[in-house]
């Protein structure tokens, strides 16, 4: 069982080409899996113990990071890769079409997922995925990125921190800063945070979806939004994206992490979201 789990889980590992997925299952009834990049399958773990009422609820530590190992820890993470990647456990699961829900990086996941492994996926719910591309001042965006990472490789993680949250319009308490960017992370937290910001970010970030696919394919593509991000990046990225897509965000409870804020107001908002497809 899964230690931040209060419900039943089985865990399993997929060997890929060119690594191996871990992956938790929960509950039964139809499939819903929750994807997120750069977080684990146990950023998760709430929303998935109360989905599991009445779902098979599938979660996953995205390639390179925590449980999800790659052959070679240089391969970049794209947002391809890891559509790749579900559907893959899907198929292990003799799952789907399932619904599937993406958070930040993992919203990028599953409209990957959407474009190009539709029989996979009834639904996908790419809740504020960071696509930089879309905006305006997206020049801007790219050179405060270079500059976020060129801070980060010289060793100050502190700095690449503030302006990651600089960058994405997020204003944190600066306990709260000091807590996630200061100091040393534990040795699994750090490999992540080093393949996060060297292999993950700009493949994620300057994904150009496939709009005509996503808006007059088979699978339902819904773009969620926090109703507590106004004004962040994420908000702007959102709204550009489903207006592409001839539509308006769907609103949700909380901010960009608003499945871990309150996951059973996240949970209830989900619900009827899918049943509404």
């Amino acid at each position: 069982m899964s230690s931040t789990s209060t419900t039943p889980v089985s865990t399993g590992a997929l060997e890929v080409p060119d690594g191996r997925l871990y992956y938790e299952v929960r509950g039964r009834g139809p499939v819903v899996a929750l994807v997120a990049a750069p977080m684990d399958a146990s950023a998760f773990a709430p929303l998935a113990d109360l989905l599991a009422d009445g779902h098979t609820v599938l979660t996953t530590d995205p390639r390179g990071i925590g449980r999800s190992v790659l052959h070679d820890p240089h391969q970049d993470s794209t947002p391809e890769l890891r559509a790749d990647d579900v559907a893959r456990l899907l198929a292990h699961l003799d799952a789907g079409p399932a619904a599937v829900l993406g958070s930040s990086g993992g919203a990028v996941t599953v409209l990957a997922l959407a474009e190009r492994h539709p029989d996979r996926v009834h639904t996908v719910v790419a809740h504020e995925p960071p696509l930089l591309g879309l905006l305006d001042d997206r020049a801007r965006h790219a050179a405060d990125q270079d500059d976020m990472l060129a801070s980060y490789l010289a060793g100050d993680r502190l700095a690449a921190g503030r302006k990651f949250l600089a960058s994405a319009n997020i204003q944190l308490p600066e306990p709260v800063v000091l807590g996630m960017f200061g100091g040393e992370p534990e040795p699994q937290a750090a490999a992540d945070e080093h393949f996060q910001y060297v292999h993950m970010i700009r493949g994620t970030t300057w994904f150009t979806p496939d709009v005509t696919v996503l808006r007059d394919g088979p699978t339902r593509v819904v773009v969620g939004l926090g109703e507590q991000s106004t004004g962040q990046v994420c908000d702007r990225t959102s709204r550009a994206l489903a207006a592409a897509l001839g539509g308006e965000p769907t609103m949700f409870p909380g901010g960009h992490i608003g499945f871990v804020e309150d996951p059973a107001a996240f949970a209830t908002r989900l619900r009827s979201v899918l049943a509404e497809g």
